[in-house]
C-alpha cells in the first residue's frame, strides 16, 4: 500500500511540473508575440537588404 501511495504522489508531482512547464512556454510565446507586434507597429526604418551592394 505504501508503494502505491508513493507512486500516486510522484504522479501528482510530475503532473504539476508538466503544467508549470506548459505555463512557462505559453508565457514565452505570448511575450514573443507581443514583442513582434510592437516591432511591426513601429515599422522599419530602412530596409536591411539594400544596405550593401551585391558583389560581382
Amino acid at each position: 500500500m505504501f508503494e502505491y501511495e508513493m507512486q500516486q504522489l510522484r504522479r501528482a508531482e510530475l503532473i504539476r511540473e508538466a503544467e508549470a512547464e506548459r505555463l512557462v512556454r505559453q508565457v514565452r510565446k505570448a511575450r514573443r508575440a507581443a514583442r513582434r507586434a510592437a516591432k511591426d507597429a513601429e515599422g522599419r526604418v530602412s530596409p536591411d537588404h539594400d544596405r550593401f551592394t551585391r558583389a560581382a
